[in-house]
């Protein structure tokens, strides 16, 4: 898959960077994307919902009124959950919510999103960006150029950049991340995928040594 690499102006470099079909052309499987998805939600919960059962709310330990002879309903005590004030029966504890993925199940999600996002279109590769120091305006202008300026999109680079990242952390529609910190819900959450051209290069580089090896 041949893309054109654009530079900040938004124009043709006149270079272009092959994308493995391995990679962006594979058949993408659905139920791998949603388990990678649901895996990635669970991790951000913070599994912290706690009620109270009887044993821990206020209220006396003794019983209510004799067993027999009131004509009444047997009862314990006044912390019993049938009564306003007692305890939940069956609430939510403390608990994490996180679960395993075999890698390389998660490696064939990442591999399915990028295949759904190559199949429409919604990959850029752009020339590897320098700058001296973090500028938010200068990485806005370049997204307005590329026509992703108003879509939610994710900067995706060769090695982390701080200035790079810094700029583009004010602009609140572009998520700036590294390669080796991409992960299938952020693919699958962006309209656009911007690759810097080293970052596409390191896919190719990446799959020729999975194959020499």
């Amino acid at each position: 898959m041949q893309i054109e690499v654009l530079n900040i102006e938004g124009k043709s470099t006149g270079r272009s960077v092959e994308l493995p079909d391995d990679i962006f052309g594979a058949e993408p499987n659905d139920h791998v994307i949603y388990l990678a998805v649901k895996q990635f939600l669970a991790a951000q919960r913070q599994g912290t919902n706690k009620v109270k059962t009887r044993a821990e709310v206020q209220g006396a330990s003794r019983k209510l009124h004799k067993q027999k002879g009131t004509g009444g309903s047997r009862k314990g005590n006044i912390r019993n959950p049938l009564y306003k004030g007692g305890g939940t029966i069956f609430g939510p504890k403390p608990r994490d919510y996180s679960f395993k993925l075999n890698k390389k199940v998660k490696d064939l999600a990442k591999i399915s999103a990028l295949s759904y996002k190559a199949k429409a279109n919604a990959i850029l590769v752009v020339e590897d960006i320098s700058l001296e120091a973090p500028k938010t305006k200068t990485l806005a202008t370049a997204l307005s150029k590329w026509n992703v300026g108003e879509k939610k999109s994710m900067f995706i680079l060769a090695e982390p950049n701080e200035n790079i990242e810094l700029s583009l952390r004010n602009v609140p529609s572009v998520l700036a991340l590294p390669l080796s910190d991409i992960n299938t819900y952020d693919i699958v959450n962006s309209e656009v995928l911007v690759l810097s051209e080293g970052a596409a290069k390191i896919f190719s580089e990446d799959l020729e040594e999975a194959v020499e090896a």
